[in-house]
């Protein structure tokens, strides 16, 4: 049975977080790479993007459901933005912008409200979410370090080990704990019906409700594991830089953010490649196990919208129809 119990003002700060720190970046920076498919839950809806579509499917309060499509192009996809290290900043950026606008439209079309993709994003709810999100993941763990610092009295490395760790286990916290609100449960739902219609969609099912259902919740290519992959790069790239005075670590710590994205996206894309290697299946372990904090069993009509949406993008994208029933 479908329901809502949307708030909005709170959910939106909270799910434009959760799209800041990279919630579905892995499918979406690659979507447009490796010539594959993903995309990211959003507010009773799922968005797909491929090659050079994507497509927004949300439940409406009456049960419907409502599609948004949309042809990608522009600067962010040209040749030099497909260039080695500069294409993991302009993925990101590229995902952020997509990420944002999906998530305000379906926003507004869960709540019963007049929406319009191209609408100005609410960029008061977009700063205040990149504040609290660098002064938790940036500062807070900088901080802590500084602070047992001279109590610890071990190694550089050591502090940045310690720094990583503080900062992954503010990711786990986090996500772990606004995934009790039912908000945010239900999104947590929509993400593992998205994963599950990707996964199906990769085995060449049929996309149908009951078929989707079956396939896992889990997707190799889930933007929970870019965060972890951040967070272990962090450790080696941050200890490189050496002890140094606390303003000086924390405005390194954010002026390296794009070293640190660009190497972590050329290190997921190294690995969505080559998944056939026992090796690599071995090194996502973690990031499919994280997942199990990002994602819930979806119910049919969960799965309904991620169908609606991939078939939506997939059929613009080819000019032809896919199997599907709903």
């Amino acid at each position: 049975m479908y329901h809502l119990t949307l708030h909005s003002s709170n959910c939106r700060i909270s799910f434009v977080w959760l799209n800041l720190y990279g919630f579905r970046l892995g499918d979406m920076i690659l979507g447009d790479q490796l010539n594959i498919y993903g995309g990211q839950a959003v507010i009773e809806g799922v968005m797909m993007r491929g090659k050079s579509v994507m497509a927004v499917a949300v439940r409406n309060p009456n049960g419907n459901i409502e599609l948004f499509r949309k042809e990608l192009s522009g600067p962010l996809r040209g040749k030099l933005a497909q260039a080695p290290l500069i294409r993991g900043v302009v993925g990101l950026v590229d995902a952020f912008g997509l990420g944002i606008r999906s998530l305000m439209y379906s926003a507004s079309v869960a709540e019963g409200e007049e929406a319009a993709y191209e609408a100005p994003l609410e960029w008061g709810s977009i700063l205040i979410s990149l504040g609290i999100g660098i002064g938790i993941f940036f500062v807070l763990p900088s901080l802590v370090v500084e602070a047992g610092e001279t109590v610890l009295g071990i190694s550089s490395m050591g502090l940045n080990v310690i720094e990583g760790l503080v900062r992954l286990g503010l990711l786990v916290g986090y996500v772990w704990a606004i995934g009790l609100l039912p908000d945010v449960d239900r999104l947590y739902g929509y993400h593992g019906a998205e994963h599950k219609t990707i996964n199906a969609y990769e085995s060449d099912a049929e996309l149908t409700p009951e078929i989707v259902a079956s396939f896992p919740k889990e997707h190799p290519r889930c933007g929970t594991g870019f965060l972890l992959v951040v967070v272990v790069f962090s450790v080696l790239i941050f200890a490189a830089l050496g002890p140094m005075p606390l303003l000086w670590k924390i405005a390194s710590r954010l002026c390296l953010l794009p070293i640190l994205a660009s190497i972590s996206y050329e290190y997921i894309r190294y690995t969505a490649k080559n998944m056939h290697n026992p090796i690599i299946r071995i090194l996502m372990v973690p990031s499919m196990s994280l997942q199990r904090l990002t994602t819930r069993e979806p119910d049919e009509d969960m799965l309904s919208v991620a169908i609606s949406a991939f078939v939506a993008m997939k059929s613009a994208e080819d000019n032809e129809g896919v199997s599907f029933r709903l």
